[in-house]
């Protein structure tokens, strides 16, 4: 198994020109080019929190489909995260992940079948609060742990975390791999790694980075961030 995966938190489609444009969130996940993307602030925050990707857009205009998740009608995701797979891909099972919050944050878990092999996926956007951002990745890793679902995993997000080693990273053993693919936020002038991959021991990283395009510059406050990965 070979695959691209990567994460983008799209700030509710708002540029740095104050434009909501969805379009141009598309076209910068087509530049990227991934099988497997998380997505965060994907939802509107108010309202009946519709996706601001709308649904037929992605269907029609991308080689990508959002993974169900079958909570609100118009959502594409959970708190305002989203995973799109690759049409190709398979999707076994997928459902939100209750986080413990004080402000609105989740995660999305789906197992996923890649060339005919089990692919487990966590998309997250975890808290402004070290302390709570601990708490959320735990209750993430004992979801996988419970869920009984087996196979390679990567969790993907926005961590909202500046060190590479302390904080809420030390959540994670030997058993993972922490991969930094670069500096992504503020996407004008990038000066720290919020946005996170992080691997099991049964996958390699062949290649990992940070989408910096003239057109991703200008699309959201983050840059998106990919890893290329083996099995």
């Amino acid at each position: 198994m070979r695959l691209k995966v990567a994460s983008y938190n799209i700030h509710k489609a708002v540029g740095l020109d104050r434009r909501c444009d969805p379009d141009r969130i598309l076209a910068v996940l087509r530049e990227i080019d991934a099988d497997v993307i998380a997505l965060q602030e994907a939802d509107r925050r108010f309202g009946d929190r519709a996706s601001v990707l709308p649904r037929q857009a992605i269907d029609d205009h991308s080689p990508w489909r959002a993974v169900p998740l079958r909570t609100r009608t118009d959502s594409i995701g959970w708190h305002g995260n989203a995973l799109l797979v690759r049409r190709g891909i398979e999707v076994v099972h997928a459902e939100p992940v209750a986080l413990p919050m004080l402000e609105p944050r989740g995660a999305v878990f789906a197992e996923l079948l890649v060339a005919g092999k089990p692919l487990l996926v966590a998309g997250m956007h975890l808290d402004l609060s070290g302390l709570r951002r601990r708490h959320q990745l735990r209750a993430v890793l004992d979801h996988l742990a419970r869920c009984g679902r087996k196979g390679p995993a990567v969790l993907m997000g926005d961590f909202n975390q500046w060190s590479h080693a302390r904080g809420a990273m030390r959540e994670f053993n030997g058993d993972w791999t922490q991969l930094v693919p670069g500096n992504s936020f503020p996407s004008r002038q990038p000066v720290a790694a919020l946005d996170r991959i992080v691997v099991s021991s049964q996958l390699n990283c062949i290649a990992k980075g940070v989408h910096h395009s003239a057109l991703s510059a200008l699309a959201s406050d983050h840059l998106p961030v990919f890893a290329e990965l083996s099995a």
